[in-house]
């Protein structure tokens, strides 16, 4: 049985915390990955370490108790919408922030500490409303770090932002995201589908 651990932001807690389900799973992504496992068979051990409003700092300090303790075999690391939420908002920049020193930390020391493979989705946000259309050229800029560090950490690395931007088109926005950052059940499927994708040559 494998030992599986989500680490991530609010995109990954999806109200978890509240019991929304027994396996305090949520009602997101990482729920819908767990039945769809279950579906074929597998019992593995499920752990929803998302909270909502993290950056990659806040990952990296709940290190120990989100994911080490838990001794996983595979680690999905989810971050950066609200990495950039902070440049937007308050104009401290990535740069300043760090963001590249501690998602490289955070990836090492799972490489390091935990012997798991890891699996980092990119983040994403949504031209809806319109006024995120602006958050874009820096969400771009944080999924071009984390890939490349996901290379130089030997993580797989999965982009979102365009997969889930080319379905909001097709399908219209309000089918995919309720508020321009945060998914709806069928935006949480396609995100589900790109780690299970993703997943399918490391697990």
């Amino acid at each position: 049985m494998a030992k599986i651990v989500f680490m991530g932001d609010s995109i990954t807690d999806s109200f978890h915390k509240f019991h929304v389900d027994e396996a305090g799973l949520g009602n997101g992504y990482v729920a819908l990955i767990a039945e769809r496992l279950r579906e074929r068979g597998r019992a593995d051990f499920i752990r929803n370490s998302g909270h909502d409003g993290f950056t990659v700092s806040g990952l990296l300090r709940l290190f120990e108790y989100d994911c080490l303790q838990f001794h996983p075999d595979l680690v999905t690391v989810q971050i950066g919408s609200n990495d950039a939420a902070v440049e937007m908002n308050t104009g401290k920049t990535i740069e300043e922030q760090k963001f590249a020193e501690n998602y490289r930390k955070l990836l090492g020391r799972i490489r390091e500490e935990t012997g798991a493979k890891i699996l980092c989705l990119g983040p994403f946000i949504f031209p809806h409303p319109l006024e995120y259309a602006n958050w874009i050229p820096v969400i771009q800029k944080i999924e071009a770090l984390e890939r490349q560090i996901a290379a130089e950490e030997g993580a797989v690395f999965q982009p979102l932002h365009d997969r889930l931007n080319r379905a909001a088109e097709e399908q219209g926005y309000e089918a995919i995201t309720v508020d321009g950052t945060h998914l709806t059940r069928e935006g949480a499927k396609i995100m589900a589908n790109a780690w299970l994708e993703a997943a399918e040559g490391i697990y």
